[in-house]
């Protein structure tokens, strides 16, 4: 069996964050960057499967040479191989240049499994997982909070709103995009980021994956406009009196702000 893990690098949670010059993206100078939360659990889901002797682990990611760091992690953790997807051509890809793109890769891998976190802490699109589904031909499932291997494919459980679960059986090969808190996330222990030297790590290009020209800002059907930090309010108006007071209040309010 071989599991597929999708990995994105986004900046640290406690890192501060400024917008560049053109107002499109943050300064990424001296900022520390992270596996994406979601795609943690994605990966130690993996990992589980292949500590009880069932699967060979293939992470990849798409970025810059810094996200060589996301996957050497990712290796030192426990996974097999490793697939860096390095290509200016593909900076300003959308949702679905990335989903192009991490297709490809698993045209090329065939696996049994493609395991993601369903969004990405930066983004919070959670667009890239059910794209890639559809491009790859198999079924899927997001928020997933808990996967057993049954009857041949996968029975799953979904998070649903008000904290409701949703069960579902699909087969094999699939994709899962994994909800936070589905398991407990190890760390990578100093044995395994020595062994992650040694093992495989393949770098490829939009060219590589037959792509050249069809992915990056160029084919993008969306872009980012503007990033921008919301101007403070003025402050908060307490209303008191009676509910019936308050009530009259709120409506004049309401009326006056020309949403009534």
């Amino acid at each position: 069996m071989k599991i597929l893990v999708c990995l994105k690098q986004v900046p640290h949670q406690d890192a501060r964050l400024d917008v560049n010059a053109d107002g499109t993206w943050i300064t990424e100078d001296n900022i520390k960057f992270e596996i994406n939360t979601y795609d943690t659990y994605a990966l130690e889901e993996a990992l589980r499967t292949k500590d009880a002797g069932e699967a060979e682990v293939v992470v990849v990611s798409i970025g810059p040479d810094r996200v060589t760091q996301a996957l050497r992690t990712a290796l030192g953790m426990g996974a097999d191989r490793a697939v860096h997807v390095k290509d200016p051509e593909i900076d300003g890809s959308d949702a679905l240049g990335v989903a192009k793109v991490l297709a490809a890769v698993a045209k090329e891998e065939n696996p049994d499994l493609i395991l993601m976190g369903m969004m990405s802490d930066d983004g919070n699109f959670a667009a890239v997982g059910p794209m890639l589904a559809e491009l790859c031909g198999v079924p899927h499932a997001t928020a997933v909070v808990k996967a057993e291997k049954k009857n041949g494919g996968y029975e799953v459980e979904r998070e649903l709103e008000g904290g409701a679960l949703e069960v579902y059986q699909l087969p094999t090969p699939c994709l899962l995009g994994v909800q936070t808190g589905m398991n407990q996330v190890r760390y990578a222990s100093l044995k395994g980021i020595m062994a992650a030297k040694k093992k495989p790590f393949d770098v490829k290009t939009a060219a590589d994956l037959g792509l050249a020209g069809q992915v990056g800002a160029g084919g993008a059907k969306m872009s980012i406009e503007k990033i921008y930090v919301p101007p403070k309010g003025e402050g908060a108006e307490m209303i008191e009196g009676s509910p019936d007071d308050v009530a009259q209040a709120l409506i004049v309010k309401i009326r006056e702000l020309g949403l009534l």
